[in-house]
């Protein structure tokens, strides 16, 4: 007979400790965005060469800030920069995109990584124009500001997966940067437990005038772009098109988001891989099949997004600072911070997990083993239901959850550290990650 402990969702859903400060500076985050406006223009394919302006200016900027980091924590940060010339119809004859990356090398297998990222490049209305100036003040100078900050905190604690900390280029001319690194981590056999990509995330006053100061948008894929003909044939008869490894890492991020009531965030868990008709860097991750998100505001302000800097009557234009709330972005970085903070302090999640119970009036769950997990979670919700209803822990690998009839359930399983620390749940029915 298994031992376990049975809660209440309600209950069972806190697992990491509220904080009474907000670990990011706002100060610093501001200072962060005006150095990257000082550049004028950071549109890919404006001068990789110029000291001062341009995009070449503003990578070299973002690496020479991971190196004070890195020097900062005894060299537990270090730098290394991806490229590759790239070719479409917004670079028609060619660029070079170069990723800037913070490493914070972890203590465990080097290829079990986290990825926190943001685009640099900036544009103004017309997407061929790399001269005019481009601020970029909240698109993106906001999610580099937060991937910035995100490694001054993270880097004062020691993890067993590796962190990277990623300053994407070419976002604006087809998710070029987005598109490298996730064929990075193909080529080098990355295990990526997450990707949290951070793309506008820096304003609180949206287009009509309604202030959203209390919320942010986590967007995540339900079906997985990656699987095959076969996987979701299984996700069919499982019914698992609720519950892939991007929707679980949502769910991981507003229980989190709950925990960490102190930051005064709803974390919105948008079901869409991102807003309707239009997308960021997370997209070639989750063609890969890599769990990614986006953190984008509660609300936009398309007038400051993609526009030449002007005023039409008393209308004005363009991506500025002072359109900005940097009390806000400081929330939604210490919200990164925390999220990344408790699935790198916990095991991975399992790689799998099985249901049976079919033409029985209890339910059968199984689990891959995870490495370093002190126990599991399993998980379970009546199918008509969005999210986790029911838990119960144990030390084995499998678990039977006596009078919970299959047909009308769904399950799931976490794996737990020792301190309490709670991977992203697998969702049972579905091949392995």
């Amino acid at each position: 007979m298994h031992k376990i402990t049975m809660l209440v969702a309600a209950l069972a859903l806190f697992t990491v400790p509220a904080h009474a400060e907000v670990e990011a500076d706002p100060a610093r985050l501001r200072a962060d965005v005006e150095k990257l406006v000082s550049f004028g223009t950071r549109h890919t394919l404006s001068s990789p060469d110029h000291p001062t302006r341009g995009i070449g200016a503003a990578r070299r900027w973002a690496a020479a800030e991971f190196a004070k980091i890195g020097k900062a924590c005894g060299g537990c940060i270090t730098i290394e920069q991806l490229d590759r010339r790239f070719t479409g119809p917004r670079a028609p004859n060619g660029v070079n995109v170069v990723n800037v990356l913070g490493v914070q090398q972890g203590s465990g297998d080097p290829d079990d990584v986290i990825i926190i990222s943001a685009h640099i490049d900036s544009r103004v209305s017309d997407i061929a124009d790399f001269t005019s100036d481009a601020p970029g003040a909240n698109d993106d100078g906001s999610g580099v500001a937060l991937v910035l900050e995100a490694a001054r905190v993270l880097s004062k604690q020691k993890f067993a997966p590796t962190i990277i900390y990623a300053v994407l280029s070419g976002e604006e001319q087809g998710l070029w940067g987005g598109r490298l690194i996730a064929e990075t981590a193909r080529a080098r056999g990355w295990r990526v437990r997450a990707l949290l990509n951070n793309d506008i995330v820096g304003n609180t006053e949206g287009q009509d005038g309604r202030k959203v100061s209390d919320r942010v948008r986590v967007f995540s894929e339900g079906i997985r772009a990656s699987e095959s003909m076969t996987e979701a044939m299984a996700r069919r008869g499982s019914g698992g098109e609720d519950d892939g490894p991007s929707r679980a890492l949502m769910r991981a991020a507003q229980r989190v988001g709950k925990a960490r009531g102190d930051l005064g965030l709803e974390v919105f868990g948008v079901r869409r891989p991102d807003r309707f008709s239009r997308g960021g860097d997370h997209l070639p991750a989750l063609e890969l099949g890599y769990p990614a998100i986006r953190f984008t505001v509660g609300v936009e302000n398309y007038d400051h997004q993609h526009q030449d800097i002007r005023l039409e009557g008393d209308r004005k234009f363009g991506d500025t600072i002072d359109e900005m709330d940097f009390p806000y972005l400081a929330r939604v970085t210490a919200l990164n911070v925390a999220v990344i903070r408790e699935l790198a302090s916990a095991p991975a999640a399992p790689a799998s997990a099985m249901l049976g119970g079919a033409l029985s009036s209890d339910t059968q769950v199984s689990w891959a083993e995870v490495p370093g997990a002190a126990r599991y979670k399993v998980y379970w919700r009546r199918a008509d239901a969005r999210d986790w209803e029911q838990s119960a822990e144990t030390t084995d690998i499998k678990m039977t959850l006596p009078g919970v009839i299959v047909d009308d359930h769904f399950a799931g399983v976490a794996a737990i550290s020792e301190s309490g620390a709670e991977s992203a749940i697998t969702f049972a029915g579905l091949p392995p990650r």
